[in-house]
Protein backbone atom coordinates (compact mmCIF):
# COMPACT_ATOMS: atom_id res chain seq x y z
CA UNK A 1 0.00 0.00 0.00
CA UNK A 2 2.79 2.41 0.84
CA UNK A 3 4.45 1.54 -2.46
CA UNK A 4 1.30 2.44 -4.36
CA UNK A 5 0.97 5.68 -2.44
CA UNK A 6 4.59 6.52 -3.25
CA UNK A 7 4.05 5.92 -6.94
CA UNK A 8 0.92 8.11 -6.92
CA UNK A 9 2.83 10.90 -5.17
CA UNK A 10 5.66 10.63 -7.70
CA UNK A 11 3.12 10.80 -10.55
CA UNK A 12 1.62 13.96 -9.05
CA UNK A 13 5.08 15.42 -8.62
CA UNK A 14 5.96 14.76 -12.26
CA UNK A 15 2.69 16.34 -13.39
CA UNK A 16 3.22 19.37 -11.21
CA UNK A 17 6.83 19.65 -12.45
CA UNK A 18 5.55 19.67 -16.07
CA UNK A 19 2.98 22.34 -15.24
CA UNK A 20 5.73 24.34 -13.56
CA UNK A 21 7.89 24.12 -16.67
CA UNK A 22 4.97 25.22 -18.85
CA UNK A 23 4.20 28.13 -16.55
CA UNK A 24 7.86 29.05 -16.49
CA UNK A 25 8.01 29.07 -20.30
CA UNK A 26 4.83 31.16 -20.51
CA UNK A 27 6.16 33.60 -17.96
CA UNK A 28 9.46 33.83 -19.84
CA UNK A 29 7.68 34.52 -23.14
CA UNK A 30 5.52 37.14 -21.43
CA UNK A 31 8.65 38.78 -20.05
CA UNK A 32 10.25 38.79 -23.49
CA UNK A 33 7.09 40.20 -25.08
CA UNK A 34 6.81 42.80 -22.32
CA UNK A 35 10.44 43.79 -22.86
CA UNK A 36 9.81 44.10 -26.60
CA UNK A 37 6.72 46.22 -26.03
CA UNK A 38 8.62 48.43 -23.59
CA UNK A 39 11.44 48.84 -26.15
CA UNK A 40 8.96 49.62 -28.92
CA UNK A 41 7.18 52.09 -26.69
CA UNK A 42 10.48 53.77 -25.89
CA UNK A 43 11.30 53.92 -29.61
CA UNK A 44 7.90 55.48 -30.35
CA UNK A 45 8.39 58.00 -27.57
CA UNK A 46 11.85 58.90 -28.90
CA UNK A 47 10.49 59.12 -32.44
CA UNK A 48 7.69 61.38 -31.26
CA UNK A 49 10.19 63.68 -29.63
CA UNK A 50 12.64 63.64 -32.58
CA UNK A 51 10.20 63.90 -35.46
CA UNK A 52 7.31 65.83 -33.94
CA UNK A 53 9.07 67.70 -31.12
CA UNK A 54 6.26 66.89 -28.70
CA UNK A 55 5.96 64.89 -25.48
CA UNK A 56 4.22 61.51 -25.88
CA UNK A 57 1.75 62.28 -23.07
CA UNK A 58 0.76 65.48 -24.85
CA UNK A 59 0.30 63.58 -28.13
CA UNK A 60 -1.91 61.00 -26.43
CA UNK A 61 -3.92 63.73 -24.77
CA UNK A 62 -4.41 65.75 -27.95
CA UNK A 63 -4.55 62.98 -30.59
CA UNK A 64 -5.49 59.89 -28.61
CA UNK A 65 -8.29 57.44 -29.48
CA UNK A 66 -10.69 59.36 -27.22
CA UNK A 67 -10.45 62.33 -29.59
CA UNK A 68 -12.53 62.71 -32.77
CA UNK A 69 -10.58 62.54 -36.03
CA UNK A 70 -10.81 65.64 -38.28
CA UNK A 71 -11.79 64.98 -41.89
CA UNK A 72 -9.72 66.54 -44.69
CA UNK A 73 -11.44 69.18 -46.81
CA UNK A 74 -12.06 67.98 -50.43
CA UNK A 75 -9.80 69.63 -53.01
CA UNK A 76 -12.74 70.62 -55.23
CA UNK A 77 -14.79 72.09 -52.36
CA UNK A 78 -15.93 75.68 -52.64
CA UNK A 79 -14.50 78.28 -50.27
CA UNK A 80 -17.91 79.11 -48.81
CA UNK A 81 -18.63 75.47 -47.89
CA UNK A 82 -18.11 74.64 -44.16
CA UNK A 83 -15.42 72.21 -43.04
CA UNK A 84 -16.52 68.57 -42.61
CA UNK A 85 -17.43 67.44 -39.10
CA UNK A 86 -14.87 65.25 -37.22
CA UNK A 87 -15.62 61.51 -36.98
CA UNK A 88 -15.02 59.08 -34.11
CA UNK A 89 -11.69 57.23 -33.99
CA UNK A 90 -11.80 53.81 -35.66
CA UNK A 91 -8.44 52.08 -35.68
CA UNK A 92 -8.99 50.10 -38.90
CA UNK A 93 -9.96 53.22 -40.84
CA UNK A 94 -7.06 55.22 -39.48
CA UNK A 95 -4.64 52.40 -40.37
CA UNK A 96 -5.95 52.55 -43.95
CA UNK A 97 -5.42 56.32 -43.98
CA UNK A 98 -1.92 55.80 -42.63
CA UNK A 99 -1.07 53.24 -45.32
CA UNK A 100 -2.41 55.55 -48.03
CA UNK A 101 -0.41 58.50 -46.69
CA UNK A 102 2.75 56.39 -46.45
CA UNK A 103 2.38 55.27 -50.08
CA UNK A 104 1.87 58.85 -51.19
CA UNK A 105 4.89 59.93 -49.17
CA UNK A 106 6.97 57.14 -50.72
CA UNK A 107 5.98 58.32 -54.21
CA UNK A 108 7.08 61.84 -53.32
CA UNK A 109 10.51 60.56 -52.42
CA UNK A 110 13.16 61.82 -50.08
CA UNK A 111 13.24 65.42 -48.94
CA UNK A 112 15.59 67.58 -51.01
CA UNK A 113 17.34 70.10 -48.75
CA UNK A 114 18.25 72.23 -51.78
CA UNK A 115 14.68 72.41 -53.04
CA UNK A 116 14.24 76.08 -52.08
CA UNK A 117 17.43 77.11 -53.87
CA UNK A 118 16.51 75.04 -56.93
CA UNK A 119 13.00 76.51 -56.87
CA UNK A 120 14.40 80.05 -56.74
CA UNK A 121 16.73 79.32 -59.67
CA UNK A 122 13.93 77.71 -61.68
CA UNK A 123 11.58 80.56 -60.85
CA UNK A 124 14.15 83.07 -62.08
CA UNK A 125 14.68 80.99 -65.22
CA UNK A 126 10.92 80.77 -65.73
CA UNK A 127 10.58 84.53 -65.36
CA UNK A 128 13.36 85.06 -67.90
CA UNK A 129 11.81 82.63 -70.37
CA UNK A 130 8.38 84.20 -69.85
CA UNK A 131 9.78 87.64 -70.68
CA UNK A 132 11.61 86.24 -73.71
CA UNK A 133 8.44 84.49 -74.89
CA UNK A 134 6.44 87.70 -74.51
CA UNK A 135 9.12 89.58 -76.45
CA UNK A 136 9.07 86.94 -79.19
CA UNK A 137 5.29 87.09 -79.42
CA UNK A 138 5.43 90.87 -79.69
CA UNK A 139 8.18 90.64 -82.33
CA UNK A 140 6.12 88.07 -84.20
CA UNK A 141 3.10 90.36 -84.17
CA UNK A 142 5.25 93.26 -85.39
CA UNK A 143 6.72 91.12 -88.17
CA UNK A 144 3.28 89.88 -89.20
CA UNK A 145 2.09 93.49 -89.30
CA UNK A 146 5.09 94.42 -91.45
CA UNK A 147 4.45 91.42 -93.71
CA UNK A 148 0.84 92.51 -94.11
CA UNK A 149 1.93 96.02 -95.03
CA UNK A 150 4.50 94.65 -97.50
CA UNK A 151 1.91 92.29 -99.00
CA UNK A 152 -0.52 95.16 -99.41
CA UNK A 153 2.18 97.29 -100.99
CA UNK A 154 3.29 94.46 -103.28
CA UNK A 155 -0.27 93.81 -104.38
CA UNK A 156 -0.84 97.50 -105.01
CA UNK A 157 2.38 97.89 -107.00
CA UNK A 158 1.78 94.66 -108.92
CA UNK A 159 -1.83 95.59 -109.71
CA UNK A 160 -0.78 99.00 -111.02
CA UNK A 161 2.13 97.56 -113.02
CA UNK A 162 -0.03 94.76 -114.46
CA UNK A 163 -2.80 97.18 -115.43
CA UNK A 164 -0.37 99.52 -117.20
CA UNK A 165 1.50 96.64 -118.86
CA UNK A 166 -1.75 95.00 -120.01
CA UNK A 167 -2.91 98.27 -121.59
CA UNK A 168 0.41 98.76 -123.36
CA UNK A 169 0.45 95.11 -124.50
CA UNK A 170 -2.87 95.48 -126.26
CA UNK A 171 -1.60 98.60 -128.06
CA UNK A 172 1.84 97.22 -128.94
CA UNK A 173 0.42 93.87 -130.04
CA UNK A 174 -2.05 95.66 -132.28
CA UNK A 175 0.81 97.56 -133.94
CA UNK A 176 3.03 94.49 -134.40
CA UNK A 177 0.07 92.33 -135.50
CA UNK A 178 -2.28 94.64 -137.42
CA UNK A 179 -5.81 93.35 -137.03
CA UNK A 180 -4.80 90.93 -134.27
CA UNK A 181 -5.71 90.89 -130.61
CA UNK A 182 -3.51 90.25 -127.60
CA UNK A 183 -4.02 90.58 -123.88
CA UNK A 184 -2.58 89.59 -120.52
CA UNK A 185 -4.77 87.54 -118.14
CA UNK A 186 -4.23 86.71 -114.47
CA UNK A 187 -4.56 83.04 -113.56
CA UNK A 188 -5.82 83.88 -110.05
CA UNK A 189 -7.23 87.41 -109.97
CA UNK A 190 -8.33 87.03 -106.35
CA UNK A 191 -4.81 86.34 -105.05
CA UNK A 192 -2.26 88.71 -106.51
CA UNK A 193 0.57 87.28 -104.38
CA UNK A 194 0.45 83.83 -106.01
CA UNK A 195 -1.18 84.52 -109.34
CA UNK A 196 0.45 83.79 -112.66
CA UNK A 197 0.13 85.64 -115.96
CA UNK A 198 -1.09 84.07 -119.17
CA UNK A 199 -0.42 85.69 -122.55
CA UNK A 200 -3.24 85.39 -125.07
CA UNK A 201 -2.27 86.22 -128.67
CA UNK A 202 -4.50 85.98 -131.73
CA UNK A 203 -2.91 87.23 -134.94
CA UNK A 204 -5.17 88.48 -137.70
CA UNK A 205 -6.87 85.66 -139.59
CA UNK A 206 -6.27 83.04 -136.86
CA UNK A 207 -8.53 81.75 -134.11
CA UNK A 208 -5.85 80.31 -131.83
CA UNK A 209 -4.81 82.15 -128.68
CA UNK A 210 -2.24 79.80 -127.20
CA UNK A 211 1.39 80.67 -127.83
CA UNK A 212 2.31 77.02 -128.38
CA UNK A 213 0.16 76.95 -131.52
CA UNK A 214 1.84 80.00 -133.11
CA UNK A 215 4.80 79.88 -135.44
CA UNK A 216 8.33 80.63 -134.28
CA UNK A 217 8.28 84.15 -135.68
CA UNK A 218 4.88 84.88 -134.16
CA UNK A 219 5.99 83.65 -130.76
CA UNK A 220 9.15 85.73 -131.00
CA UNK A 221 7.20 88.82 -132.01
CA UNK A 222 4.69 88.23 -129.19
CA UNK A 223 7.56 88.03 -126.69
CA UNK A 224 8.97 91.28 -128.10
CA UNK A 225 5.53 92.87 -127.76
CA UNK A 226 5.39 91.82 -124.10
CA UNK A 227 8.91 93.13 -123.52
CA UNK A 228 8.14 96.47 -125.15
CA UNK A 229 4.93 96.71 -123.13
CA UNK A 230 6.95 96.50 -119.93
CA UNK A 231 9.33 99.16 -121.30
CA UNK A 232 6.45 101.53 -122.00
CA UNK A 233 4.60 100.82 -118.74
CA UNK A 234 7.68 101.30 -116.58
CA UNK A 235 10.28 103.29 -118.58
CA UNK A 236 14.00 102.85 -117.85
CA UNK A 237 17.03 104.99 -118.78
CA UNK A 238 18.37 102.26 -121.07
CA UNK A 239 17.50 98.80 -122.39
CA UNK A 240 19.73 95.91 -123.46
CA UNK A 241 18.36 93.46 -126.06
CA UNK A 242 20.16 90.50 -127.58
CA UNK A 243 19.02 89.58 -131.12
CA UNK A 244 15.34 89.99 -130.33
CA UNK A 245 14.55 90.40 -134.04
CA UNK A 246 16.56 87.44 -135.33
CA UNK A 247 13.45 85.39 -136.22
CA UNK A 248 11.46 88.25 -137.77
CA UNK A 249 10.81 88.81 -141.43
CA UNK A 250 11.23 92.20 -143.12
CA UNK A 251 7.63 93.34 -142.56
CA UNK A 252 7.58 92.53 -138.86
CA UNK A 253 11.10 93.89 -138.47
CA UNK A 254 9.98 97.21 -139.90
CA UNK A 255 7.15 97.41 -137.38
CA UNK A 256 9.53 96.64 -134.55
CA UNK A 257 12.01 99.27 -135.69
CA UNK A 258 9.27 101.89 -135.54
CA UNK A 259 8.78 101.03 -131.88
CA UNK A 260 12.56 101.17 -131.34
CA UNK A 261 12.56 104.71 -132.71
CA UNK A 262 9.87 105.66 -130.20
CA UNK A 263 11.90 104.17 -127.36
CA UNK A 264 14.97 106.10 -128.53
CA UNK A 265 13.23 109.37 -127.71
CA UNK A 266 13.30 108.78 -123.95
CA UNK A 267 15.79 105.96 -123.40
CA UNK A 268 19.05 104.55 -124.67
CA UNK A 269 18.91 101.21 -126.49
CA UNK A 270 21.78 98.75 -126.61
CA UNK A 271 20.91 96.11 -129.21
CA UNK A 272 22.99 93.12 -130.25
CA UNK A 273 22.01 92.32 -133.82
CA UNK A 274 23.04 90.99 -137.20
CA UNK A 275 20.21 92.74 -139.05
CA UNK A 276 21.37 95.57 -141.32
CA UNK A 277 18.07 97.42 -141.01
CA UNK A 278 18.46 97.50 -137.24
CA UNK A 279 21.99 98.85 -137.65
CA UNK A 280 20.68 101.62 -139.93
CA UNK A 281 18.55 103.14 -137.16
CA UNK A 282 21.40 103.11 -134.65
CA UNK A 283 23.30 106.24 -133.60
CA UNK A 284 26.56 104.29 -133.12
CA UNK A 285 27.85 100.84 -134.03
CA UNK A 286 30.32 98.70 -132.15
CA UNK A 287 31.72 95.56 -133.72
CA UNK A 288 34.26 92.84 -133.06
CA UNK A 289 36.50 91.81 -135.95
CA UNK A 290 39.65 89.77 -136.47
CA UNK A 291 42.78 91.36 -137.83
CA UNK A 292 45.15 89.68 -140.19
CA UNK A 293 47.36 88.49 -137.35
CA UNK A 294 44.44 86.61 -135.78
CA UNK A 295 43.90 89.06 -132.93
CA UNK A 296 40.34 90.30 -132.37
CA UNK A 297 39.72 93.98 -132.03
CA UNK A 298 36.78 96.25 -131.31
CA UNK A 299 35.80 98.89 -133.83
CA UNK A 300 33.21 101.65 -133.49
CA UNK A 301 31.45 103.98 -135.87
CA UNK A 302 29.13 106.87 -135.00
CA UNK A 303 26.27 106.96 -137.49
CA UNK A 304 24.73 110.30 -136.51
CA UNK A 305 25.22 113.00 -133.95
CA UNK A 306 22.83 112.90 -130.98
CA UNK A 307 20.95 115.93 -129.75
CA UNK A 308 21.30 116.79 -126.11
CA UNK A 309 18.47 117.89 -123.82
CA UNK A 310 18.96 121.59 -124.79
CA UNK A 311 18.63 120.83 -128.48
CA UNK A 312 22.25 121.80 -129.20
Amino acid sequence: ARQRELEAVRTDADRLAGELRDLTDVAHRDEVARAQQVARLEQLQARAVDELGSDPDVLVEEFGPHRDVPVARPADAAEEEPDPEPVPYVRAEQEKRLATAERALARIGAVNPLALEEFAALEERHQFLTEQLADLKKSRQDLLHIVEEIDERVQQVFAEAFRDTAEQFERVFGRLFPGGEGRLVLTEPGDLLTTGIEVEARPAGKKVKRLSLLSGGERSLTAVAFLVSIFKARPSPFYVMDEVEAALDDVNLGRLLEIFRELQEDSQLIVITHQKRTMEVADALYGVTMRGDGVTTVISQRMRETVDARGE
